[in-house]
């Protein structure tokens, strides 16, 4: 009989500990937005994919069903969509296991000059259970070239040995990529002759006595390539590179002078293969020499193996669209890598900085701004404003700096045991067009916890 009991009072207790679960189970509502309030196409662009974000991962198929309204755009004749629209409704699929979903914009018309023409997407219905619609829940997508609102953006770098240098535009929403490893030297197309190193390779530099390059032997450089290196810990080894502001008139090659006499060769170290580290001779990219005249407004690159008597030579001539005509030597020509200087702001990469009585060093995760085409950048302190408050009458002109790394390294946290994002900080930037943004980083690493996975949002002032 005791028996009986007991198994009795075991399923009783059974029965109200699953009803004491059910009572107070939640389920994780499924949100879903757009990823950015606002896009632009410009003249070039046919196409552009609008995303749709999750809070969680669709846990069954279903469906997002969006509306729009038009100025001056009409359907079939100046863009369609993929899905296609049927009386004015777009159904998207949402995919079971899915943290997103897509549907293509086709622009068939670009506007006549000066028209108006756009396009604002909203998020209707979500059939998925437990669902609501937050955050950005309608897009409003111009086809004309006008600053974005703000939105997200990761940066493509390629991983965790970052081999791309990703060029930025916050007004555009866009950006491009390049292969740190496609250009060794960058001739500079404003006023001054200057000739900078790609400090993404950790490159360094220095003026010979000579000014014929056929002379000079690999012996009498020798002393020097132990020298002319990044990462040397060595507090003099900044007279090797670049000035890390970006400051144009502080390159290590010297103004190139009108008179032959005058340019000197340089002993160039190429720096080190992506992947590759300083510490370990196999990521060495080698050596060259080189001598760098002016013909007219056009550079004249001479160029030679450290033992080689003869040189080779190519004319570079200035791009007045953008800030520098590349060179690689691996092409053996000139190569593109950053867009128009008017269409860029940040460049994601990795960067030749400085440490403070240690000299030159290199630092991953870092972020240049385009201070050629007159880009200024300044950190605000959230003990200051906190990121959602603050507002174009918080913006303190009188801050802004044209040195490149004003955001630079100065948005993450590294240490020899972790890595980790800086949630104090946040930066306001003033683009070309004279825009100005707040720009906040969000991550830094993949999920398994591997460098090289940025995001940052944005929010025009």
């Amino acid at each position: 009989m005791k028996n009986k009991f007991l198994i009795l009072n075991l399923f009783v207790l059974f029965i109200l500990a699953s009803c004491s679960d059910d009572d107070t189970k939640t389920t994780q509502e499924f949100v879903v937005a757009f990823e950015n309030p606002s896009v632009s196409l410009t003249t070039e662009e046919e196409t552009k994919e609008v995303k749709l974000v999750f809070s969680r991962n669709a846990a069954e198929n279903g469906t997002a069903t969006i509306t729009y309204t038009t100025v001056n755009a009409e359907y079939d004749t100046h863009f369609t969509t993929n899905p296609a629209s049927e009386e004015g409704t777009i159904t998207v699929p949402v995919t079971a296991g899915s943290n997103s979903a897509t549907f293509t914009l086709n622009k068939l018309q670009n506007p006549i000059e000066g028209t108006e023409m756009s396009v604002t997407f909203k998020l209707a219905s979500i059939s998925n259970p437990e669902s609501s619609i937050q955050g950005n829940t309608s897009l409003a997508v111009s086809f004309t070239e006008s600053a974005a609102l703000g939105g997200v953006i990761a940066p493509e770098t390629g991983g965790a040995d970052q081999p791309n240098q990703v060029y930025i535009d916050l007004s555009s929403q866009t950006q491009t990529t390049a292969k740190r490893d496609t250009w060794e030297l960058g001739f500079y197309s404003g006023e001054n002759f200057r000739v900078v190193l790609n400090g993404s390779l950790l490159m360094a530099a220095t003026p010979l006595e000579a000014t014929d390059i056929d002379v000079v032997k690999e012996a009498d450089v020798a002393d020097l390539k132990t020298q002319v290196a990044v990462g040397t810990f060595n507090p003099e080894n900044t007279k090797y590179i670049d000035a890390p502001s970006g400051n144009i008139q502080e390159t290590v090659i010297a103004e190139v002078s009108e008179n032959d006499s005058d340019n000197k060769v340089y002993l160039v170290n190429l720096g080190i293969n992506i992947g590759g580290s300083i510490h370990v001779p196999g990521g060495a990219r080698g050596w060259k020499k080189i001598r760098v005249l002016r013909e007219g407004n056009d550079y004249v690159l001479q160029y030679a193996d450290l033992d080689a008597t003869t040189h080779k030579e190519v004319v570079i001539n200035k791009a007045e669209e953008y800030n520098f005509t590349f060179f690689s030597f691996i092409s053996e020509g000139e190569t593109s890598v950053e867009p128009m200087k008017d269409k860029w702001d940040l460049n994601y990469t990795v960067f030749t900085n400085i440490i403070p009585g240690s000299g030159s060093y290199v630092y991953s995760d870092f972020v240049a701004s385009n201070s050629k085409a007159g880009v200024e950048v300044y950190q605000v302190s959230t003990s200051d404003f906190t990121y959602e408050d603050f507002t174009a009458e918080n913006i303190i002109e009188e801050n802004l700096s044209v040195d490149q790394r004003g955001i630079g390294g100065n948005w993450r946290v590294l240490s020899q045991t972790s890595t980790s994002l800086k949630d104090d900080v946040f930066f306001v930037l003033k683009d070309p067009d004279g825009n100005y943004y707040k720009i906040r980083f969000t991550a830094l690493l993949s999920e398994s916890g591997e460098r090289g996975y940025p995001k940052f949002e944005y929010n025009l002032l």
